[in-house]
């Protein structure tokens, strides 16, 4: 035995090594919607397990404007984006 070992048996001690595992899977799963099945079907998606969000984007003479909304979790998020920004035509 060495001297760090002799002065406390925590040294002598074994070490406990794992492999980490990673798991890159993604827990979610995104749905893209076109506008003509938007109009097919009146009202909101179907019903899905798990959080419902929906974006928009808007652009008026005052300037443009971005949104989010959580349907299940309740909250809404309105963002000015400025006169000096546009929209994707």
């Amino acid at each position: 035995m060495n001297q760090l070992q002799e002065s406390d048996p925590i040294y002598a001690m074994g070490v406990d090594i794992k492999k980490p595992v990673f798991n890159l899977e993604p827990k979610y799963r995104v749905t893209m919607l076109t506008r003509e099945e938007w109009t097919r079907s009146p009202g909101t998606p179907p019903v899905v397990k798990g959080l419902v969000w929906f974006t928009d984007g808007s652009m008026t003479e005052e300037g443009t404007g971005a949104g989010v909304f959580g349907q299940s979790m309740n909250r809404r998020l309105s963002i000015s984006l400025g006169k000096h920004t546009s929209l994707p035509g």
